[in-house]
């Protein structure tokens, strides 16, 4: 008498589901972990569209020396020099995105120094996640 069950047959599913609780678990908890503190050759983003100082002022039109620049939203910094001071916490970073090297936004590898308000350590990742499948749909985020 034949079995109405097949052993031969792997459970896919399961297997499916695995995966995908392996792959979105690290996500999971790098998203919940808390940022951990500043140090030299860190990775940080500018918190928005900052006006930050520059440590060597740029010459922009030969008489005008201009020591502020304009750093893109979520532009990566790398951190040169963390400030020991807790009443002014400030840092020292090199400009690591916005090719374009148009006055005012910062020119890449420029040495500008920001406010720790003015950084965030993380991207957030489910925001980047959404940013992808975006484009991979083709959709527009503003609703068209």
């Amino acid at each position: 008498m034949p079995s109405e069950h097949s052993p031969a047959e792997p459970p896919f599913w399961s297997i499916g589901l695995v995966a995908a609780m392996i792959l979105v678990a690290p996500l999971i908890l790098y998203s919940f972990a808390p940022p951990g503190p500043l140090r030299e050759g860190d990775t940080v983003f500018s918190d928005g569209e900052q006006r930050v100082q520059l440590t060597t002022p740029l010459n922009t039109s030969g008489r005008h020396r201009d020591d502020t620049c304009v750093l893109d939203p979520d532009s990566p910094l790398i951190i040169a020099q963390v400030s020991d001071d807790p009443a002014n916490p400030s840092i020292v970073a090199h400009v690591q995105g916005n090719q374009t090297g148009e006055w005012p936004f910062c020119p890449v590898h420029a040495e500008v120094r920001l406010h720790t308000r003015q950084i965030f350590q993380k991207p957030p990742v489910f925001g980047s996640i959404r940013e992808v499948l975006t484009k991979w749909t083709g959709r527009n985020s503003n609703g068209g």
